[in-house]
């Protein structure tokens, strides 16, 4: 049981949570749009089981991303997090590269089952064409994400400023989407990756919450940081459009007409649930970087600052509400 709960430590759950959700909402926006492959629009066992797997796949990839961050991060996280099992030497250096592995592996070789309909048996699954394994796809391109933020081999973005945020907001905005689209819908239309745009920019400045507490670490192990580029008031600045403009694109979704299929709007889910969600989390990202930009040197003295919880619920609740806008009937 110890052994079990240093695991558990090293997989960081409390995190899981967001891709779960970002997964789970992706796939109902697949569902409620136009272009949910079955006219039927059934809520078969094959759908929900698709759906189910998925997310406990993006839930392992989590798992396996945290671990290997933490690999890479050995010597910053005796200054950032010294009470971590690798740190502390109650895990070793081999026992959580095993972990890695392992997670990588029951996070990605699943998905090679995750096909869309008409593809709907166990056995139509398993022998759809390779153009169909989209989710498969999108997830191997996730695991690469995970190595290049990490891995000096493979340019440590982590270490590179503004290059860190996008490195996290493309797998865990964009694609992360996209994925939970791709085991309801295909992927090849506008509305997945425009929905992924938003939570990607969104992403792209509320990645940077978590550097403010870890500067001395960051400086140590050589990460450039934007709190460490700019300072505090410098890097809260910068961040603070994507916590306001990414919702905008919502009612221009909502209306206005998708160029690959002038029929139909780019969002397909209710326009008004839609705008409206974009109005609230406009003014929620509002006050969000009020609390960012009065005392920003806060930010480095705390690692619960309002501001963090804001940010964590915003994303909850953007991903709550696109649900919602595809099972409102338009």
């Amino acid at each position: 049981m110890k052994k079990l709960d240093l695991y558990t430590q090293l997989a960081r759950p409390f995190t899981l949570l967001p891709p779960l959700l970002g997964i789970v909402s992706g796939a109902i926006c697949a569902f409620g749009s136009v272009h949910n492959p079955d006219p039927a629009r059934a809520l078969t066992l094959s759908v929900l089981a698709t759906v189910a797997l998925g997310s406990l796949c993006a839930s392992f990839l989590n798992a396996a991303s945290n671990a290997i961050n933490q690999i890479y991060d050995l010597e910053i996280d005796r200054v950032n997090k010294p009470g971590r099992p690798l740190v502390t030497g109650a895990l070793s250096l081999a026992q959580g590269w095993r972990f890695t592995w392992l997670f990588y592996a029951l996070a990605i070789v699943p998905t090679w089952l995750v096909v869309v309909h008409p593809y709907d048996s166990f056995a139509e699954k398993l022998g759809a064409p390779l153009s169909m394994r989209q989710t498969f796809f999108i997830y191997l391109a996730g695991m690469l994400f995970t190595f290049v933020y990490s891995a000096p081999a493979l340019g440590r973005t982590k270490a590179l400023g503004m290059w860190a945020n996008w490195t996290i907001a493309v797998p865990r905005g964009m694609l992360l989407k996209v994925a939970g689209w791709a085991m309801v819908a295909p992927i090849w239309h506008v509305e997945p990756w425009f929905i992924g745009a938003i939570f990607m920019l969104y992403l792209v400045g509320a990645s940077s919450t978590k550097d403010f507490a870890d500067i001395e670490g960051d400086r140590a192990g050589g990460c450039l940081t934007l709190p460490i580029l700019h300072g505090a008031r410098g890097a809260a600045w910068r961040i603070a459009p994507f916590f306001v403009l990414p919702w905008l694109l919502l009612p221009v979704g909502a209306f206005v007409r998708d160029p690959a299929a002038p029929e139909h709007a780019i969002l397909t889910g209710n326009p008004w649930v839609l705008t409206g969600l974009g109005a609230l989390l406009t003014l929620w990202g509002i006050y969000t970087v009020y609390l960012l930009v009065r005392d920003p040197d806060s930010l480095a003295a705390t690692e619960n600052h309002p501001s963090w919880t804001h940010m964590y619920l915003m994303m909850m609740a953007a991903q709550i509400g696109f649900a919602v806008a595809y099972v409102v009937p338009r």
